[in-house]
């Protein structure tokens, strides 16, 4: 469960899937030990961002308790269940 709430936590902070954070810290990236920050951060997948028709943030949902492609599959089936867009992009966003 906590690991759950850190994933969808996580995809909040970002406006974005907590597998793309995980490879923008590994080591030499340009986020490197960002899961320590915030009481801590899941940087692998399984965390996806929900953003309503209009491209705002709503929430997230985090999966856990399988494989992280599992994780993330099964998160991202959720988000396109409530039928939000797709994120937008943004000039922050790499």
């Amino acid at each position: 469960i906590d690991i759950a709430i850190k994933k969808a936590k996580t995809a909040v902070f970002f406006g974005m899937n907590t597998g793309q954070i995980g490879q923008l810290s590994q080591p030499g990236g340009p986020l490197y030990g960002i899961e320590h920050s915030n009481q801590g951060l899941i940087t692998f997948p399984g965390g996806v961002p929900i953003v309503d028709k209009d491209g705002i943030l709503i929430g997230a949902i985090g999966v856990s308790g399988s494989s992280v492609e599992n994780d993330h599959q099964v998160a991202k089936a959720g988000v396109d269940v409530i039928g939000v867009a797709d994120l937008p992009s943004h000039p922050w966003r790499t």
